[in-house]
Order: structure tokens, then sequence, then C-alpha cells
């Protein structure tokens, strides 16, 4: 069953959905109907004005990629975003007449996309996400490190900006359940190895986790 409009499941802020992006950054940008609807996987990036409001989604795509094309044609997209999720079983309650579930965090974020080909724009975007997806490693990766190979990888790169349009986030962990029940899932889904998904529930369950 689809819970999209469910208020039991939206974000608490925008912080949720930020941490989301940041958690899960390769998404599904998708640009629907006509003879040239494409579809592409590809990390984004949020970005945020000077007050912490998310105004835009930034990434990249090979410049052979014909959803290039129609993005210039037709900006508007959609990116999505399947963070943790899993079965949840009935198998790990005292309760067997409850339901199976599936427990999740998702968003989908409306796009109106601009493509460049500017160097310094595919620069900044590659630099920006190198620098995300390295930060804290212990022999963290510069793009500088690449040397000359650098500018033979740029020319094939299109950078892409995605005004936000409107955010549609959905936090399924467990809101519903009673707190027996939930302690008895976190069990269950850790038995599992589901751990960045109990993570989520504990957060947003607060206080009854």
């Amino acid at each position: 069953m689809g819970h999209a409009r469910d208020s039991r499941y939206a974000a608490r802020s925008q912080d949720d959905v930020l941490r989301l992006l940041a958690a899960q950054p390769f998404a599904w940008l998708v640009s629907a109907g006509g003879d040239d609807a494409a579809s592409t996987p590809l990390p984004l990036r949020a970005e945020c004005d000077a007050n912490g409001q998310l105004v835009a989604l930034r990434g990249h795509l090979a410049r052979r990629n014909p959803h290039v094309a129609r993005l210039q044609r037709d900006g508007r997209a959609q990116a999505l975003v399947m963070g943790p999720h899993a079965y949840v079983s009935p198998s790990w309650l005292d309760d067997r007449t409850q339901a199976p579930s599936w427990n999740y965090a998702a968003a989908v974020f409306d796009l109106d996309v601009a493509v460049s080909e500017e160097a310094q724009d595919v620069r900044a975007e590659l630099d920006a996400l190198v620098s995300q997806m390295e930060a804290g490693r212990a022999r963290a990766w510069a793009l500088d490190e690449m040397g000359e190979r650098y500018a033979r990888l740029a020319t094939g790169v299109s950078s892409l900006r995605g005004v936000v349009r409107e955010v549609r986030a959905t936090f399924k962990l467990g809101q519903d359940e009673a707190p027996f029940d939930f302690a008895q899932l976190l069990l269950g889904l850790q038995a599992d190895g589901e751990h960045a998904l109990v993570d989520w529930m504990r957060d947003f369950a607060g206080e009854r986790a």
C-alpha cells in the first residue's frame, strides 16, 4: 500500500530530507513522457541558500547520454531517492495476527533542470561531489590528483542544476506500531542486518525507542 500522502509518515523538517539525500545521494533522474523519455541513475547533491533552505539539486551526466538532449528540450524532471528499506516480518512478533509490511525512507523532487557544458560549471560540480564523497576518508582523494587526465574526462561531462519545485517525502518507520511491537521489530531488523533502517526508526521514535 502507498503512504506518500499519509501525514503520519511526513518529514519532521527539511533536515530529514537533507539527511536522506546525503546518506543516499545516488538517485534516479526521470524525464517522463514523449518519444525521448529518459531515466538516468546518478549522484545528486543538495544546494541550500543562505538561510539553509533547499533550493536545487546538482549533479552531472555524460554528454553522450540522450537524457542531456531531453533536458535541453524540456527541463521538467523528477529525482527519485530511495533510502534504507526492508521487509518487516510478523514472524518477529508475539502477536502473529499482524500483517507484514515494508519500512522505508524515500523522497521525490520535482525539478526544473538546466544543463551546462561550460568548463567552470563542470569543474565546480565534479570537485564538489568528490569533496563530499571523500570527506572523512583516511587517504581522501582530490580531483587535482588526476592531473592532465581530468581535461580529457571533463570534455565528456555536462553539469546540471535542478531548481526544486516540490518535495514529497515518506518516512514510514514504525510510527504506527505499539511500543512492545516496535521493540520486537527493531530486534528482528537488527538480526537481519538492517542497521541503517533501525537507526532511522530509532531516531524518529525518540524516547519511545
